[in-house]
């Protein structure tokens, strides 16, 4: 049996051989984690608070912008580090880390002090413990992929996929003790759990790199070099999360609650859609940054993860076009939630231009290019502008010409397809941008 999984292996290439472990690890996890969204989830949580879930869980990511923005700047590093097995100065980054958290839970405390009960009322939520449970699901989210990079870059996918078979079961157990007494509150904790367990089970794989004594790495150079870097991610974290948390926002807050439950329960069913994303980014970033190194080409390698993954996609929309109504009916509260089965499929294709997207931009980043950001930034920017404007222009109706108020009043979200519509139009310019950006240059 070794001995034909090694000439599978052979004659797969290590890109799909790890996308193929590390996709079936996963979904095995899913399996799990479909229970806990399309059935805990809706069991405990009122159809009337459903629709939270979202933005509460983009709050949460953008309260962990600066430390994932350390998390992402080191990235390219912690691969480095590891490729070159330098594992003194690897675990010297790894204590780093903890440090730098203090500072990032400073941050977080003083952000949610001020915005938490803005988001709760207007998103109708009211749970005084969300604050202090958010923060940590923050925090420890943001930290665990430095983690989780080191064995990705050290090609530890075996470790990687044993880590994300367990974790889901752990979050589960934790859910089942934790909802029922509060449900919102205990969902995120269960949350927390998982890169809770990923942090300490990556220590316990790397334990043999990390047993080397510690050696000097941080001195006024590294600090110089990655100090610019951070200040790119963060702009572009800064900016991704408020696209992320704005977009979230405005579906639980501009539509009727049933609106914005059915639009939490269809995207579960389209979530599916970005199982073999995941698997395939994981494998990509590791695999383009070797080619990147060695002065390779990396567009070939793109162009076969978005066929593999919009092929996916193709397979996903028509099952839920089929299967979508019936699907919905089954689950807590179906009843009310079949009739929101088309959202699936239109989520499912918004998720298969995205992807375009998610892969050109991180074999960008793992080459250590950043020039996407130039026309990137604008884009988001835009959307959350025109958004807001859209949402929210009664407050200013006097200050624009009749023809700006008439286009913002038609174009207005005032239910689940408006929205969809101006979700799909984003993700269309801005994969859009990336085939033009492949399109002219090698991606290397």
């Amino acid at each position: 049996m070794r001995a034909l999984l090694q000439r599978l292996h052979a004659r797969m290439g290590d890109f799909w051989w790890y996308s193929l472990m590390l996709f079936c690890a996963c979904r095995a996890a899913d399996l799990l984690n479909a229970f806990v969204g399309l059935w805990l989830v809706p069991k405990y949580v009122e159809p009337s608070e459903l629709g939270a879930v979202m933005p509460l869980t983009q709050f949460a990511n953008f309260l962990a912008i600066p430390a994932a923005a350390f998390a992402n700047a080191f990235r390219n590093e912690v691969s480095r580090l590891s490729i070159e097995r330098r594992f003194g100065q690897l675990k010297t980054l790894m204590r780093g880390v903890f440090v730098a958290t203090a500072v990032f839970l400073f941050v977080a405390i003083v952000v949610a002090r001020l915005m938490m009960p803005l988001l709760l009322e207007r998103i109708r939520i009211v749970e005084g413990s969300l604050g202090v449970v958010m923060i940590a699901v923050s925090l420890i989210g943001a930290i665990s992929p430095i983690y989780s990079n080191a064995l990705q870059a050290l090609k530890k996918f075996k470790a990687q996929s044993a880590i994300n078979i367990i974790g889901a079961p752990v979050r589960l157990v934790v859910m089942l003790i934790a909802m029922p007494f509060r449900a919102l509150t205990g969902y995120f904790v269960g949350q927390a759990s998982v890169p809770s367990f990923n942090i300490l089970a990556s220590v316990v794989a790397l334990k043999k790199e990390l047993s080397v004594p510690a050696e000097r790495y941080w001195s006024r150079d590294t600090f110089k070099k990655f100090s610019a870097l951070i200040v790119l991610f963060l702009v572009w974290g800064g900016i991704n999360g408020m696209y992320s948390l704005v977009e979230s926002t405005i579906i639980r807050q501009r539509l009727p609650d049933l609106d914005s439950a059915g639009y939490y329960m269809a995207s579960r069913f389209s979530e599916i859609a970005t199982y073999l994303f995941a698997a395939v980014n994981l494998a990509l970033f590791p695999l383009a940054a070797d080619l990147a190194k060695d002065h390779h080409g990396r567009r070939m390698l793109v162009l076969k993860a978005i066929v593999a993954n919009v092929a996916f996609c193709a397979l996903v929309g028509v099952a839920s076009c089929a299967f979508g109504r019936q699907a919905l009916g089954l689950l807590p509260h179906g009843d009310e939630y079949a009739a929101y089965w088309w959202a699936i499929p239109w989520l499912t294709a918004i998720s298969a231009v995205a992807s375009v997207q998610g892969f050109y931009v991180t074999a960008e980043i793992a080459a250590g290019r950043f020039g996407f950001m130039k026309w990137f930034l604008p884009i988001d920017i835009a959307y959350v502008a025109l958004l807001l404007f859209v949402t929210g222009f009664g407050y200013f109706i006097d200050w624009f010409p009749a023809s700006w108020a008439q286009f913002f009043s038609l174009h207005n979200v005032r239910s689940l397809d408006t929205m969809l519509w101006w979700m799909t139009a984003a993700s269309v310019v801005k994969c859009g941008c990336c085939v033009v950006a492949m399109s002219r240059k090698r991606v290397a």
